[in-house]
């Protein structure tokens, strides 16, 4: 019988009494030990063999236009480190998002407001080290944004300078159309947020479903129509009532990205730890 030990394990098995325990545990004389190097830190040794997982084409904006006009669904998923993206990546989905979310799931923040824009640098570069072919989304975080349109630039051009992302997030409706379009006119791709918008929370009341009368629905429309007219690529739906939420994708002639905002959106975006059961604080509804 032999047990493969790597080298940093070697501490705890120089204890006599332990590999004792081993060899009564398995009925057998005291284990064989055989050494060897597995760890992480391990530098990759080139190889020539193809990869275990085949190389998807590379998700681009006319990807998802292509998908959106062949009323394909479209899938998105949140990441915050390498091993997430690397995880949306070989699972096949259409876009990766490192949002804000982060804040909560990943760092424990109560909200998503403390995000910094230099920590969603640094978790946007080690997602986009892992995901090579989904379309890659960041968040541009609470307070980065909102002052003006030229802080806005701002940080949407560090954002595909320094972190490597392909498109910006921003909440908001009809109020950031401006900051959309200037966004846009310098080649920056806009992902819009209607709805639920988790930065506002404490304006909203909290984390409550938006659009439940009939003119607040008025008022989603009118900002769904103003980002469209402003330039956005699409926009997520947050915590929509579904029959609002369908009819708001019927009038538009971008897609629309559903969470908590029933089946009739263009996609679907889910936070990776939710979906995995990995965060304390998720109470589905």
């Amino acid at each position: 019988m032999a047990f493969r030990i790597s080298p940093h394990l070697l501490p705890s098995l120089a204890n006599a009494t332990l590999l004792k325990r081993l060899a009564v545990q398995s009925k057998s004389p005291l284990p064989r030990i055989v050494f060897s190097r597995l760890y992480s830190s391990r530098p990759l040794e080139p190889s020539t063999a193809k990869p275990s997982v085949p190389q998807r084409p590379k998700v681009t904006i006319k990807t998802l236009r292509r998908m959106y006009k062949n009323g394909e669904p479209i899938s998105m998923m949140t990441a915050q480190d390498y091993p997430s993206g690397l995880m949306v990546d070989r699972a096949g989905i259409d876009m990766c998002l490192v949002g804000d979310s982060l804040a909560m799931v990943a760092l424990g923040y109560d909200s998503t407001n403390p995000l910094t824009m230099d920590e969603m640098i640094h978790h946007c570069r080690a997602v986009a080290r892992g995901n090579k072919t989904a379309f890659l989304v960041v968040d541009l975080p609470y307070g980065s944004y909102e002052a003006s349109p030229e802080d806005a630039v701002r940080v949407s051009l560090r954002c595909l300078k320094e972190a490597n992302a392909e498109a910006v997030k921003l909440e908001g409706g009809k109020e950031m159309a401006e900051t959309i379009r200037r966004i846009t006119r310098v080649g920056v791709p806009v992902l819009a947020h209607i709805g639920l918008t988790p930065q506002r929370q404490s304006a909203l009341g909290g984390f409550r479903v938006q659009g439940k009368t009939a003119k607040q629905a008025q008022e989603l429309l009118d900002d769904a129509l103003a980002v469209q007219e402003a330039g956005a690529f699409g926009m997520v739906l947050e915590a929509i009532p579904s029959e609002i939420a369908g009819y708001i994708t019927q009038r538009l002639k971008i897609p629309t990205i559903g969470i908590g905002a029933g089946v009739d959106c263009s996609g679907q975006v889910l936070v990776m730890n939710d979906a995995l059961g990995l965060f304390d604080r998720f109470v589905p509804k």
